[in-house]
C-alpha cells in the first residue's frame, strides 16, 4: 500500500549538477516515487507549469538560476507546493532563511541516502495531511452547508436569513425549537459559513451534569479543585477559542452558572474551577434549547439578563407539523442520503406511503422523519418503491395533523390529490431554485415537456424570475 501510495506521488528534480542529478533520481526512484529530473533550471518551470507535481527538489546554487529564485518562481504557480533545498554546509544559514520563505524543508551536502530520503518522506506526509485535512472541511462544509437544511417554505426561508445574517455577523445567537428540529444543524452551518470555520466547533450539553461537572467541561479546572482532578484540564470554552462554542440545551443550565456564563459573555474571560488566574477566549457564542426561555425567565428560572445576551438574534425553528410542504423535499434528500446520489431518482414513494407521511404529525420531527425514511430505504431489498407497508405501525394508524387533514373527513381521492399537490409545489420550487430559474434545465432534470412544467409553475403560482440569480 506504501509502495502504490509512492508510486502515484510525483517528484520534479532540478539540479545543475549532473552527477547531483542523477544520485537524487536513482535514490528516489529506488524507493517507488515516479521523479523526473533536470539540469536546466527554466526547463524545471516549464514543466512544473505543464505537468501536476508533488514536491520539487532544487538544489540552493546554481549558476543561471538559484534555488531561492526557483522557490519564488514555483511558489508563485503553485503556493501550496512542497519544496526541499539541496545545499552546501557553508550556505545553511541561506537555507535556513529561504524555509522562511516557503521552502518545506533542505539537505545538506554531503549527505547519506536515508538522510535525503528521511526528509522527502516526512515532507509529503505533511502534505499529504493538509490534503486530508482540506478535504475532510471541504466534506464537513458541504454537510453544512445551507444545501442540506432542507426546506422552501415560508418558515424556514425566514431561517435561512437568520443564519446568513448571524454568520456574517457573528453575534451571539439562540435557537429555539422543538428537539428533532434541526437546532445543532442550523448551529453548525452557521459556523461553517462563517469567518471561524477553519477554527473548532465544540458542541456541550448542558442537561445531564451536576453543577460541578458542567462547570468543570465549561470552564476547565486544576488538579486538586475537585475529588476526581488529578490534573490540570482546559474548558470547553477554552477548547474553542478562535472556533464556535454551542451550547445545547442551555435552558437547563443550573442558576449559579447562569452566573458564570453570563460575566463570561460579558468580559470573554474564563477562569478554570479552583483557580484565581484568568485567560481571555474569543468564541462564537450560538446558544439552543427546547424550552420558552422567556416563560422560563417569567417562572425565575433563567436569568433575564442572560436571555438578552444570548437573543441577541433568536432564530425559532418550527416543527414540522408547521411546515408540511417541506416534507416531500425532506423525504427525497433523506432517500438520496440513504441511498446514493445515483440511485436518488430511481426510489419512489408510493401515494399510499406518501399520504400516510402527510397526514402524521410528527411529534419527533425532522430527526423523525429521517429515521422513518432510513428503515423504509433498509426494507427496499430491491425493489424501487416505498410503500405504507414498510413504514412503522405508528404511521399506519397515524395521529391527524388536524380535523382538516384526517383521512377520515375526506375520501381516497381528495386526499390522495391534497398529497400530490403538495408534493408538485414543493418539487417544483424546488427544481426552479437548483436550475436558477432556467425552465429549460429544469425540464431537462425532470424528465417532462417544458410547456407541462409550465403548465405546473403556474398552477402553484410559482414564478421561474423568483430563482433566477440577483445581479
Amino acid at each position: 500500500m506504501e509502495q502504490m501510495k509512492k508510486q502515484l506521488e510525483k517528484i520534479l528534480v532540478i539540479d545543475d549538477e549532473a552527477g547531483m542529478c542523477s544520485l537524487i533520481n536513482t535514490v528516489l526512484s529506488d524507493e517507488g516515487y515516479t521523479v523526473t529530473a533536470t539540469q536546466k533550471p527554466q526547463e524545471g518551470l516549464a514543466l512544473l507549469k505543464k505537468d501536476a507535481f508533488d514536491l520539487v527538489i532544487t538544489d540552493l546554487r546554481m549558476p543561471k538560476m538559484d534555488g531561492m529564485e526557483i522557490l519564488q518562481a514555483v511558489k508563485s504557480v503553485s503556493p501550496a507546493m512542497p519544496v526541499i533545498l539541496i545545499t552546501a554546509y557553508s550556505t545553511v544559514d541561506s537555507a535556513v532563511q529561504a524555509m522562511k520563505l516557503g521552502a518545506s524543508d533542505y539537505v545538506a551536502k554531503p549527505f547519506k541516502n536515508a538522510e535525503l530520503c528521511s526528509a522527502v518522506d516526512n515532507v509529503l506526509e505533511k502534505s499529504r495531511l493538509r490534503a486530508e485535512n482540506a478535504r475532510l472541511r471541504l466534506e464537513l462544509e458541504e454537510k453544512y452547508s445551507f444545501s442540506n437544511i432542507v426546506g422552501n417554505s415560508a418558515r424556514m426561508r425566514e431561517v435561512f436569513n437568520y443564519i446568513s445574517r448571524v454568520a456574517k455577523a457573528e453575534v451571539t445567537a439562540i435557537i429555539q425549537g422543538e428537539s428533532g428540529t434541526g437546532k445543532e444543524l442550523v448551529a453548525r452551518a452557521i459556523h461553517f459559513n462563517g469567518a471561524r470555520r477553519s477554527g473548532p466547533f465544540v458542541a456541550i450539553h448542558c442537561g445531564g451534569l451536576s453543577e460541578t461537572m458542567l462547570e468543570s467541561e465549561l470552564f476547565g479546572h486544576v488538579k486538586g479543585a475537585f475529588t476526581d482532578a488529578i490534573k490540570d484540564r482546559k474548558g470547553l470554552l477554552e477548547t474553542a477559542d478562535g472556533g464556535t462554542v454551542f451550547l445545547d440545551e442551555v435552558g437547563d443550565m443550573p442558576a449559579p452558572l447562569q452566573v458564570k456564563l453570563l460575566r463570561f459573555i460579558q468580559e470573554r474571560e474564563i477562569r478554570r474551577l479552583g483557580s484565581d488566574a484568568t485567560t481571555s477566549v474569543d468564541v462564537h457564542l450560538i446558544a439552543a434549547t427546547n424550552k420558552d426561555l422567556l416563560a422560563e425567565v417569567k417562572a425565575g428560572r433563567f436569568r433575564n439578563d442572560l436571555y438578552y445576551r444570548l437573543a441577541v438574534v433568536p432564530i425559532q425553528m418550527p416543527p414540522l407539523r408547521e411546515r408540511m410542504e417541506d416534507v416531500p423535499l425532506l423525504v427525497r434528500h433523506f432517500i438520496q442520503k440513504y441511498t446514493g446520489a445515483a440511485q436518488k431518482d430511481a426510489v419512489t414513494v408510493s401515494a399510499e406511503a406518501m399520504q400516510a407521511i402527510m397526514l402524521y404529525s410528527w411529534p419527533g420531527n425532522v430527526r423523525e422523519l429521517e429515521n422513518i425514511v432510513q428503515h423504509a430505504v433498509a426494507f427496499l431489498s430491491g425493489g424501487k418503491s416505498i410503500t405504507v407497508e414498510m413504514l412503522p405501525q405508528a404511521l399506519s394508524g397515524a395521529p391527524a395533523r388536524s380535523a382538516s387533514c384526517a383521512a377520515a373527513d375526506r375520501s381516497f381521492r381528495e386526499a390522495k390529490a391534497q398529497v400530490v399537490d403538495s408534493f408538485e409545489k414543493a418539487y417544483i420550487a424546488d427544481l426552479l431554485k437548483k436550475t436558477s430559474g432556467n425552465i429549460t434545465r429544469a425540464s431537462e432534470l425532470a424528465g417532462m415537456d417544458r410547456k407541462n412544467l409550465q403548465d405546473l409553475i403556474k398552477k402553484h403560482g410559482l414564478n421561474a424570475g423568483d430563482y433566477s440569480p440577483t445581479t
